[in-house]
């Protein structure tokens, strides 16, 4: 990977990016992308459980052999739409695609408009997805750099932050169920059930797969495996890039970090934007 356009923000649709991985023609070339009825799409905000279930979705798709994902970095197994190497490496990927995105469904809405893409909408609570992505911001050189938890936070909360708002992400993607083939999951539920989780994912991409081809997934899936695999862990992108001094890619992989971050002050500050922002949502959130 390039060092380049370390320090250039991109924006596209009122929406920072980070220049050392998108431009203005890759931003379009997403936005105008020709999806196909094969494709698997994951759907998510950052840290929010992207890199798992792009691994799930791998094994699932080998009938749970590890091969693929031990030997390709995600980031070419599932590359993202929106990141300036995708274009040449779209060409070289076989059918079913599996592609990731972190765009907001309104910049891709033409594009997905009457496809029967495949949707894999992963939601995180705000809490800990805020808490996570805070410290990537910490390791990662292509990321601004926020001085306190605090800053952070009130970037996160206004939306001005990369990738924009959690709030219209979230809202985005689930507001429009009518309009896609979406299957949505949170990253608690593939916490907390995550043979369950696999079961539902495989049902809804169509794989049957047998009891140990579903327990190799699993096996495979777990944060510890992931953790310890370089094509997951980030290991591979070099220290100028993703500082590995200053925190690890997979760092916890818990529910209820937030809480040893979060000052009351600060939460009582999120959960009143969150309750208005969320006022209209029959979205569920396990925060512990």
């Amino acid at each position: 990977m390039a060092m380049a356009r370390m320090d250039v923000t991109e924006t596209f649709h009122h929406i920072k990016f980070c220049g050392h991985l998108h431009t203005q023609e890759s931003l379009s070339f997403a936005q105008n992308f020709d999806f196909l009825g094969s494709d698997i799409l994951i759907a998510t905000y950052p840290k929010s459980g992207t890199t798992w279930m792009q691994q799930i979705v791998s094994l699932l798709l080998s009938n749970g052999n590890p091969q693929l994902v031990e030997t390709i970095p995600n980031w070419a197994r599932a590359p993202w739409l929106e990141q300036y190497y995708f274009k040449d490496l779209c060409r070289v990927l076989q059918s079913p695609r599996i592609l990731s995105t972190h765009l907001p469904y309104e910049i891709l809405a033409p594009a997905l408009q009457g496809s029967r893409t495949k949707v894999i909408n992963v939601i995180r609570n705000p809490k800990d997805a805020a808490v996570s992505y805070y410290f990537f911001h910490k390791m990662a050189n292509f990321l601004p750099d926020y001085s306190t938890f605090d800053e952070f936070l009130n970037s996160f909360l206004d939306g001005t932050v990369h990738y924009g708002s959690w709030f219209d992400h979230v809202k985005g993607w689930a507001g429009n169920a009518k309009n896609l083939n979406i299957f949505y999951i949170t990253y608690e539920e593939l916490f907390q059930d995550l043979g369950g989780s696999l079961e539902k994912i495989s049902h809804f991409l169509g794989c049957s797969l047998l009891p140990e081809e579903l327990s190799s997934v699993q096996r495979n899936s777990t944060f510890g495996s992931m953790k310890d695999n370089s094509m997951v862990n980030y290991t591979l992108i070099p220290n100028n890039i993703m500082d590995h001094s200053k925190g690890q890619f997979m760092r916890q992989g818990k529910i209820g970090d937030w809480k040893h971050h979060f000052t009351s002050k600060q939460n009582t500050r999120f959960n009143d934007v969150f309750n208005v922002e969320m006022s209209d949502s029959k979205l569920d959130f396990v925060w512990e």
